[in-house]
């Protein structure tokens, strides 16, 4: 099993919000919702059977580079991924804000 990155282009219909989603090669998730699906063992292998959504989760941040951390629903698998230019800035605040709530003991309202 390799694991270097293979590049799909692959359309899809998200399974969270329903949004079809236009995949340039490099998309995983929804840009609407900010969801996935585990289907890689290896970005881009397909090799996953597990296929639970994955669910975001958090934002970690390294100077402008915002990374996205999934956790799949199904297994518990965990994974990080770029933010990309056509996600909706809304919701990767929304998932910011609401990690940080639950980092900080708060509840949101």
């Amino acid at each position: 099993m390799s694991r270097k990155f293979q590049r799909r282009v692959e359309d899809f219909v998200c399974a969270n919000c329903g949004r079809e989603v236009q995949g340039d090669g490099y998309t995983n998730h929804c840009p609407n919702c900010l969801w996935s699906r585990h289907v890689d063992v290896n970005p881009g292998d397909r090799a996953e059977s597990c296929g639970g959504g994955m669910r975001p989760t958090g934002i970690e941040t390294k100077g402008a580079l915002w990374t996205l951390v999934h956790e799949c629903v199904v297994c518990g698998t965990v994974r990080r991924c770029r933010t990309a230019e056509a996600d909706s800035r809304e919701a990767v605040l929304a998932i910011a804000r609401a990690a940080a709530e639950g980092a900080s003991g708060r509840k949101r309202k």
